[in-house]
């Protein structure tokens, strides 16, 4: 069985997520009692963060690569980054990279197209939803891909750090992210909302909002596993 590497920590809840997640679809999927082979390589989400912040993508090219590079000294043979924010850099890592990876992005591009949406909301950090590598994506599968307002980026990047990032909702703030979602689906007829932060769906949920939500923590877990039984 090939081992899975996970560059986690970048949040910390998330990584539990993806740990739970691959062991128990796995093992769904499977119908077995055994568990894949993991490898989470743990780094540091300020560090990773103030290299976001200050455009230096150089810095952070080379901290994922580093991070790779040891996940594939432990052994593993595929490896995915466990959020969405590094995927601003995910091109010049991939082709860089000594281990295939599954994009998080990608994958929740496939995943739109098969459900056949035809306009997206994106909501996450603001430095994924001022990025265009969610938006050149679904560009590539002719879906439009909207975002909130300046001045909404910044209330929305606001109820994820801190708390969210730390494992804790809310109730206010939950109420104010899905009122910003609410308008926009409403003014702009949008089909999904897609959680471009992996610790969104610890506050939204299905049935939250009324339209398709587009969990890409999940989505990823289901690639990985599935790439993992394709290749055991």
């Amino acid at each position: 069985m090939k081992k899975i590497g996970i560059i986690g920590g970048i949040g910390p809840e998330s990584t539990v997520d993806y740990y739970r997640g691959i062991i128990s679809l796995y093992r769904e999927r499977s119908g077995d009692e055994n568990y894949p082979a993991l490898c989470i390589n743990s780094v540091n989400m300020t560090e990773m963060l103030s290299y976001v912040s200050d455009g230096n993508y150089g810095a952070l090219i080379s901290l994922l690569l580093g991070s790779l590079e040891e996940l594939a000294r432990a052994g593993a043979e595929l490896a995915a980054i466990a959020s969405n924010t590094p995927h601003i850099v995910f091109d010049e890592v991939s082709a860089r990279s000594p281990l295939p990876l599954v994009s998080i992005v990608e994958e929740t591009c496939k995943k739109a197209e098969s459900l056949g949406i035809r306009k997206a909301l994106l909501i996450g950090t603001a430095f994924t939803m001022r990025s265009s590598f969610y938006r050149d994506c679904f560009s590539r599968h002719s879906i439009p891909m909207l975002v909130p307002s300046p001045e909404e980026q910044g209330l929305i990047h606001g109820i994820i750090f801190p708390e969210l990032e730390e494992g804790t909702v809310i109730p206010e703030k939950k109420a104010a992210l899905l009122g910003i979602c609410n308008r926009i689906i409403a003014q702009e007829q949008a089909d999904c909302v897609v959680l471009g932060c992996t610790e969104l769906p610890l506050m939204v949920r299905d049935g939250d909002l009324d339209t398709a939500i587009l969990n890409t923590t999940q989505i990823h877990i289901e690639a990985l596993v599935s790439r993992l039984m394709q290749e055991t």
